[in-house]
Parts: structure tokens; sequence; C-alpha cells
């Protein structure tokens, strides 16, 4: 009798942007008692991974240390500067320049070979950053699901000229962050920023990395129709992305892509959270604060930050900020902090937060998670966007009457800062839109949809329910 076990393998970059959307989904496939699930990424998010039980568990693969290259949270400072700097085009290319390593893939592509040779996936779930995760499925030919933390456009817009694309020719090129309705200085920016890529690969330094790029490709075995920047797309069984139309400007998206809106657990994610929850509601007006994962904020930027929240005191706001760890020797002493300011290293649940009636607004730097959760709880937000799809996301929220973006994000401007702040606070229209945008991604179905969809796919389905 033929087998009808059908593992399935999640495949995910460590970073917590990419990587947690596919937990949330990993999560509610054990949670529906679905068998074989498997979940390979670095080392470091071993823990995490092996936590992830409900009803069946989600078992760990290994693929080795963080590679320095491919992490962001792992840049020196010069990198960091040179991806977050305000020129548009320059970030893209230094964030192009420091990713395409070729080499730094080697050991990913054969540790996940490894164990796709030891597991066997009836499907793959691959997150859409993940190169080495889609082309080994192109090449070994296994069905696999692209999941997006990003806007539909980021994935389906072509970064150059006469390139395939399911976005029109005059359509904001990912990184730009340009709007939908350009001047004509925009129009001419938009498509300079393809044809500026199109010739940073022509420099003699990437097109010898593009050729030991083949190389190397070539003695992995990866397949030729596993090439080029729309294979991940055209490939797929289907693709997930965790937004809604309304949320990004209007084109046509490719029939095997599903938007499901917000990847967000059961909740209360974090029920014992050292008192966050009991601090949020006995205060009426709270500012939440968080910069993601990667932001790294100077002394002087902090500084500017603790005199908005002194001059936020004023009017009985409040504010929550995750700060992390390591920035923490910038703050001055404790007694010296403003009283309305609870300061967290980590908050145990970034959605329970966002959930609490009492948080107001979301101070974030809009990575496509951030951008999304704050959304989907009804919380307008203020954006000081940090580098990539962030100023992208930056700019739809401006447009749809969600957000406003630091005019001076790079400074901390302390009027600027807090002349948005109120506005956002103030202004009736940004929570009701946000509001508006909250019911459409609830009703998008979120986790549920997504793993529901999982489960209709031929590759889950069993011999006999197929006969049926």
């Amino acid at each position: 009798m033929e087998s009808t076990r059908r593992p399935v393998l999640f495949v995910s970059h460590p970073e917590s942007g990419l990587l947690n959307p596919l937990l949330v989904l990993a999560e509610e496939m054990s949670r529906r008692g679905v068998e074989d699930l498997h979940f390979a990424t670095d080392d470091n998010r071993r823990d995490e991974i092996e936590a992830l039980r409900d009803d069946t568990p989600v078992r760990f693969v290994p693929l080795g240390p963080v590679v320095p290259e491919m992490s962001a949270v792992t840049w020196d400072d010069e990198t960091y500067r040179e991806v977050t700097q305000r020129s548009r085009f320059k970030a893209h290319r230094a964030v192009i320049r420091h990713t395409f390593s070729p080499v730094a893939r080697i050991a990913k592509y054969r540790a996940l070979e490894k164990a796709v040779e030891e597991i066997r996936p009836a499907l793959m779930v691959v997150e859409s950053m993940c190169s080495y995760g889609y082309e080994l499925a192109i090449t070994k030919k296994i069905p696999f699901v692209l999941g997006v933390p990003f806007m539909p456009s980021n994935v389906l817009t072509s970064h150059v000229p006469f390139a395939k694309s399911y976005t029109g020719p005059g359509f904001p090129v990912p990184h730009s962050g340009l709007p939908y309705a350009m001047s004509f200085a925009q129009r001419i920016a938009n498509q300079l920023f393809k044809f500026r890529t199109l010739a940073m690969f022509m420099t003699r330094e990437l097109r010898e990395r593009a050729a030991l790029d083949q190389q190397i490709r070539d003695d992995l075995g990866v397949s030729r129709e596993a090439a080029g920047f729309m294979s991940r797309i055209e490939h797929a069984e289907m693709v997930l992305c965790y937004s809604v139309p309304e949320l990004d400007y209007p084109f046509q998206v490719p029939e095997h892509m599903r938007l499901v809106g917000t990847m967000v657990p059961p909740l209360p994610q974090a029920p014992d959270d050292g008192g966050l929850q009991d601090w949020l509601s006995a205060r009426e007006s709270v500012v939440y604060m968080g910069f993601g994962t990667v932001t790294r904020l100077t002394g002087e930027q902090v500084h500017a930050l603790l005199e908005v929240t002194r001059r936020l005191g004023d009017r009985g706001t409040h504010v929550l900020w995750k700060l992390p760890a390591e920035q923490h020797h910038l703050l001055p002493d404790r007694g010296e902090l403003p009283d309305n300011l609870r300061v967290e290293k980590w908050v145990p649940s970034q959605l329970d937060v966002l959930a609490h009636p009492n948080v107001r607004l979301f101070f974030t730097h809009a990575g496509g998670n951030g951008f999304h959760e704050g959304l989907h709880f009804g919380k307008p937000l203020v954006v000081r966007p940090l580098w990539v799809d962030c100023d992208d996301q930056a700019v739809r929220g401006r447009d749809l009457g969600v957000s406003l973006t630091l005019d001076r994000p790079e400074t901390i401007d302390v009027d600027d800062v807090l002349d948005k702040l109120t506005r956002v606070l103030d202004e009736p229209c940004f929570r009701a839109l946000a509001e508006r945008f909250s019911r459409l991604l609830h009703e998008a179905g979120g986790r549920e949809r997504a793993a529901d969809l999982l489960l209709q796919l031929p590759a889950m389905r069993d011999d006999r329910e197929a006969r049926i």
C-alpha cells in the first residue's frame, strides 16, 4: 500500500521580520493536528521552533550558524550606515552589494538539500527572500508555496527595465519610496532607479560576482529554471502574501497569489508579561515606540526621543518604548527618565501590546510585519523609515491616510516628531482609516485562511481524497 505521508517543510532566513509569519503558520498547522511538520532555519532559532507544539510537533531542521552576509543584525556600523542612508538608490545598491554573496549560501543549500533527501517533503513553504529554499524546491521539482511578508507589488515589480513585471512600466519601483501619483520629476526618478540598478550589475565587481554565482549554481546542480527574479513566483504552487489589495497601489495580482492579511497567532500570546498589560490598562493614552530588531539609534537620537516623551507627558500621554538591550547604555540613569516613560529591552509580545485599547498610536520603522500588525489592530502610525521596503510602506500609509512620515528621519528632529505624533493622536481621521483597514485585514482570514489554503493544495491530499 502506498504511504499517505505528507511532510511539510518550512524554510526561512532567521531574521524576525522574515521568519515570524511562517512561525505563526507552522503553529496553526500544528494546532490542526497536521503531522510531519518540519522547520528549517539557522541554529539560533532552535528554541523557538521546538516550542511550536500545539497538537503535533514541529521538528527543527538546523541549517548551520548565521552567515553575516545574510543577516542585517550582524553587519558592522559602516555597513549599517550604508544600507540605511537616505538616498534610496544608494541604500538599495548597498543592500544588494552586501547581500549578493554567492559563496555564503553554499553551506545553506547543501544542508537543506540533505534535509530534503531525508524528509522527502510533499510540500515546502518558503519565505520569499530565501533563495536557496525556492531554488532547491524548483530544482528537485517539489511543490512549494512562497510566503511574502511585504506588499504584493514588492515581489511582482521588476527592479530593472525590459524584464517581466506584473505591474505596469510606471509603477513605483520597490525600495524607491515613490508614490503612485508621481510628478514629472518623480517619474524620471522612477525610471532612472531601474536603469541605475541595471547599470550596477554591469560593473566589473558585480559581473564577476554574477559569474561566480552561476558557477556555484552549476556546481550545486541548481536548475536553470530557478534563475531570474520572477522564477520564485512563476514556479510556486501558490504565493501567500500577508497583506490585502487595498494597502497597495492598484494592479492585477496573478491568479495563484492569495492575500490573506496579517499573520497573527491567538492572543494573548504572552499572558505572563511582567505586569505590562496592567501598566497599559492604568493609562488612558499610550504611544508604543518600537523600531524593529535592525534599527541602531545613536546617543543623540535617543536623547531626542526622550525629549519628545517629556513633551508628550505635558498632554497626559505615556510612552512604551521597546529599546534593544545593546542600546540601553545610551539612556541616562533611571531617575532621570521621564515619568511618563516605560522602557523595555524586549516586550513578550508586540501583538499583545498593539491589541491593547489604550495604545493609540504605533511609532514604527514600518517594516512589512510591523506596518501590517499596527493596522491589523486599528492603530494609526507615525513612521521613521529604516531601509528598503520601509520607505514603500511609509508612502502607502501616508497616501492612504493611516500614517505620517518624519520629515527628517535620519536626525530625529524633536519638533518634527512631536508635530507628527500629536497630529495623528488628535485628528480622528487617522484612527478611523486605520480601523477600516483593520476590518479588511481581519476579513482576509490571516493564519486560518493561510492554513486552509495549504491544506487544499493537491500536495496535501492523500490518494483516496484525490480520487473523490
